[in-house]
């Protein structure tokens, strides 16, 4: 059994629920977790991170941390973390899971080492996600990369002075915060250049967040185009709190508004950098009842939703999380400007296409959208494929909540992967799901 008192492995049987009330408290951020505990690792000394995620990407940067040298001492719901600063250990093989923005940064600071390899289990997934615009930008700073044709396995070798070195933001953001991590302790720092039509701003910003947490001086651009970090710096230790995790929250608020009864989520600050802050507002112009109490969103649900288009490149973890929302509202909702959906765990416009068309609802795909048109009903009774993907998942969960019939997932465990409660929170407010356990693991 799991953490969570569920199977390692197993599907589920989503039952149509008549209404959610209840209140919780959001999970802790994914996104700032792995960040905050590498830049721990990073700070000679003993850093507490309060409330850390228990996600599979956690673990995952945790386990790394620790095969590199740094100790790892779990407290509670905290990490307390004893870094190994600009020196990780070399010679060591890396396993990040199936944790793509793990991997990555911890790419970047590989360049510190005299050698370290990555190596993932995950063939299927992380195995087939491209990592050659990160390599490029090593290799231009005077790395030695070797590579399967730029994905894992991966072995990169220092030492890197620094100075002034492009990388493209075009497919992924985590490539630029890989080398922003790396930056304060090369002798010469970083002057990244972002090449391509930057996505995803806001991990961005949470990273030079991240490294002003920690005392590491930067500046950037106002279009993030370019991002300026002196060397020779030194993380600091202490003490940071991670705040609540906006892309999971996302799915709660729109099971929220798609169901009658009255859901209160805590611990979402009004002004977070996550992206997926913005799924508040998609929601409320969709009609939407949400109304914010301090860090506590109120939702009052059941009421009439009604299509958007909306351009998602700023809060693509929640596209679809939202998309369950679109698929009951009046008209055809298209989200636009997200072709980077397309390499996460699966890709996330054809087959989330696919499984919405399967479950009978109309989508149609661009390279770059996805677009839902709403129904009044759904009839369930099916069984829907979960793609070993924890935002397909909450996606397709969501639509067997206002199904006439149950529908069971595929590979739910896989959920984990980000919000290891997702099921929990929801049965505390009234929903109710079978797990089936399952002898093998589909990726």
């Amino acid at each position: 059994m799991s953490g969570d008192g569920l199977p390692e492995q197993f599907d589920v049987v989503v039952h149509p629920a008549s209404s959610l009330n209840g209140a919780l408290r959001a999970q802790p951020s994914k996104n700032y977790t792995t960040r905050y505990l590498l830049a721990a690792a990073l700070a000679p000394g003993e850093t507490r991170v309060v409330g850390v995620a228990t996600s599979e990407d956690a673990g995952a940067m945790l386990r790394c941390l620790r095969d590199w040298g740094a100790g790892v001492e779990l407290v509670g719901e905290d990490a307390v973390i004893r870094g190994f600063g600009a020196s990780p250990r070399a010679g060591v093989t890396l396993n990040p899971g199936n944790a793509g923005a793990v991997a990555r940064f911890l790419m970047g600071v590989a360049a510190l080492t005299t050698g370290t390899t990555f190596v993932t289990d995950y063939a299927d997934s992380l195995g087939k996600r491209p990592q050659g615009d990160l390599l490029d930008a090593l290799e231009r700073l005077g790395a030695r990369v070797g590579s399967n044709a730029g994905k894992l396995p991966i072995t990169i070798s220092g030492p890197v002075r620094g100075g002034v070195v492009e990388v493209s933001a075009e497919k992924s953001s985590q490539y630029a915060s890989a080398l922003m991590f790396l930056a304060p302790l090369l002798p010469a720092g970083l002057d990244l250049r972002l090449t391509g039509d930057i996505k995803s701003h806001a991990p961005l910003r949470q990273t030079l967040d991240t490294l002003a947490a920690f005392g590491v001086r930067a500046s950037a651009s106002d279009d993030l185009s370019r991002i300026s970090i002196p060397g020779g710096q030194v993380y600091q230790a202490g003490r940071v709190l991670v705040p609540g995790d906006y892309p999971g929250s996302a799915a709660i608020l729109s099971a929220a508004a798609l169901l009658p009864g009255e859901v209160q989520l805590s611990n979402l600050r009004e002004h977070d950098l996550q992206g997926e802050r913005e799924a508040v507002n998609v929601l409320r112009d969709m009609g939407a009842a949400i109304v914010r109490q301090g860090d506590t969103l109120v939702v009052r649900g059941g009421r009439p939703l009604r299509a958007v288009t909306r351009d998602g490149d700023s809060f693509t973890d929640a596209v679809q999380a939202l998309s369950a929302a679109a698929a009951f509202a009046a008209g055809q909702t298209t989200w636009q400007n997200v072709s980077t959906l397309r390499l996460k765990e699966c890709d996330r416009i054809s087959d989330t296409r696919r499984e919405l068309e399967r479950l009978g609802l109309t989508a149609s795909e661009t390279q770059g959208s996805l677009s839902v048109t709403g129904t009044a009903e759904l009839a369930g009774g099916l069984t829907a494929d979960g793609h070993g993907d924890h935002r397909m998942i909450m996606l397709l969960t969501l639509l067997g909540l206002r199904a006439a019939a149950p529908i069971t997932i595929t590979g739910a465990h896989h959920v984990r992967k980000s919000y290891p409660l997702f099921f929990r929170h929801l049965e505390a407010l009234g929903a109710r799901f079978d797990y089936l356990p399952t002898d093998t693991q589909s990726d």
